[in-house]
């Protein structure tokens, strides 16, 4: 075997979700180790940072029944097959929040949970919002709130925003911003 390369001799799946699918993998890895992993496959998704003007940004307090409780979240939401990153991105933004954007830009990807998933989330900056009406799943409980971007990080530090995509979304978009500087809506 190639150093470097990791050898697939057989997969299974073991459980096939609404979102993702979870399979054995049976492997070699490129130290010569032969062995089972268990590994989501996951469509991938998109997240956005929607700033509403330069001083406030669009957060969802979100109920996350797998966490127990209600979360901090940037809007965002799972690829339909085929579906490129941007139109996902910009469907979630008007479904979750009602609001579409005059101007996108894409800040980066992240890959959430790499030791046992292949996620791989696409973040968004959008840029001159307009409102339209929310279209929320019948599963999302959920309440929109402008935020102002001078608090975000102490609700980071303080625990408040704890979600990864999140904390990792807000990051990009502030050093973006730092560089780029915010866009004057037209």
């Amino acid at each position: 075997m190639e150093k470097g390369k990791i050898k697939l001799h057989h997969k299974s799946l073991i459980h096939q979700g609404r979102v993702f699918k979870l399979f054995r993998e049976d492997i070699t890895l490129p130290n010569g180790l032969r062995m089972h992993m268990d590994v989501i496959r996951h469509p991938g998704a998109a997240a956005i940072v929607a700033l509403r003007d330069t001083d406030s940004v669009v957060l969802l307090r979100q109920y996350r029944y797998a966490a127990g409780q209600y979360l901090w979240e940037v809007p965002a939401g799972t690829l339909s097959p085929g579906e490129p990153p941007l139109e996902c991105a910009k469907r979630e933004l008007r479904e979750e929040t009602g609001f579409e954007a005059g101007h996108w830009e894409e800040l980066g990807r992240i890959v959430p949970l790499p030791a046992y998933s292949d996620e791989t989330i696409y973040i968004f900056l959008a840029q001159d919002l307009r409102e339209t009406s929310q279209e929320l799943d019948r599963d999302e409980i959920l309440e929109v709130h402008l935020v102002a971007l001078a608090d975000v990080d102490s609700m980071i530090l303080d625990g408040q925003i704890k979600d990864s995509k999140t904390i990792s979304s807000l990051t990009l978009a502030r050093l973006w911003l730092a560089k780029a500087g915010p866009r004057t809506p037209v």
